[in-house]
């Protein structure tokens, strides 16, 4: 189970996932957050992975994704809150990792 909640707020989309980032919902991002970073021309993303417990292959793929769409509006893209564990795992990403949306804000550089 996945709960996503969006926020956009002064220029940028904030992403609060809670729960595991798996393959039978990982459409949540392809099919709901992708989309609507193309439609809104939204340049830039926090994604805050607080309440993310762990991802897999088809979580990271998604996360990907929506960084291509990002890359697309010329924007910036940056995750924060990121447990060891999950830090382990999406190392390979090669996204930046903030300690909370604040500091994420200063990275993205508005």
């Amino acid at each position: 189970m996945l709960k996503v909640d969006m926020e956009y707020d002064k220029g940028i989309l904030y992403v609060r996932l809670n729960g595991v980032l798996e393959r039978k919902v990982s459409y949540k991002i392809n099919n709901y957050i992708v989309p609507t970073v193309l439609k809104h021309k939204v340049k830039y993303l926090v994604f805050n992975l607080l309440e993310l417990k762990d991802i897999d292959e088809s979580g990271m793929d998604a996360l990907l994704n929506t960084k291509c769409a990002i890359r697309t509006n010329r924007g910036k893209i940056c995750l924060c809150e990121v447990s060891d564990e999950v830090r382990e795992k999406i190392k390979r990403l090669r996204m930046k990792i903030a300690s909370n949306e604040l500091a994420a804000n200063k990275l993205i550089e508005i």
